[in-house]
């Protein structure tokens, strides 16, 4: 799209700006290589949704505040409202509908947060679980204030985090306790 504006009495102050270009965007989302087109400028956020189809990527302020867009990105939680889809060409990209065992069978973290009670209206949920993803893996034996800290990057007006930090916590036991299971029947 060009644009020129002119000025009044034939002084003419011109802009323009540079046609749309479509670009190609091809990633891992949940394993599986996927393909896209892309304006130069779209969000991965709106990419993923809008392009590939993986709606639990929810946006809610578009400005990294909220966390509802949290995403995996080469394992790493990031917010997809403040990348470009661009920037994820080549990149693995996790999203909630990634963490589910099979279409039938949840996840270890979306079952704890079900048992807990640590969802209400679900939006702020997938962001959340990304981030608890993230957190998990790099701190398998966390605290309440650990868990509590982590959880200060998302915002959520329903479960009052309460009985997220308790989901969070139950599945890092559980996950403890599988992981000495593992070593006690190696020996």
């Amino acid at each position: 799209m060009r644009k020129t504006q002119h000025a009044g009495s034939g002084d003419a102050l011109r802009f323009a700006l540079a046609e749309d270009t479509s670009c190609a965007v091809t990633l891992e989302l949940n394993g599986v290589t996927r393909r896209g087109a892309c304006e130069t400028r779209e969000l991965l956020s709106d990419f993923l949704r809008h392009e590939l189809g993986a709606t639990g990527t929810h946006v809610g302020c578009e400005h990294g505040v909220c966390g509802a867009c949290t995403v995996l990105v080469d394992g790493v939680a990031a917010r997809s409202c403040l990348m470009l889809a661009l920037q994820a060409d080549g990149r693995r990209i996790d999203t909630v509908e990634g963490l589910s065992v099979s279409a039938q069978t949840l996840g270890d973290l979306q079952e704890a947060f079900a048992r807990h009670h640590a969802l209400q209206c679900g939006f702020c949920t997938a962001g959340i679980l990304m981030s608890c993803t993230d957190f998990l893996q790099r701190v398998p034996n966390p605290d309440e204030h650990a868990v509590r800290e982590m959880l200060s990057g998302h915002l959520c007006r329903c479960t009052g985090y309460t009985p997220i930090v308790a989901a969070v916590l139950d599945v890092a036991k559980q996950r403890q306790a599988h992981s000495r299971e593992e070593e006690a029947s190696h020996v």
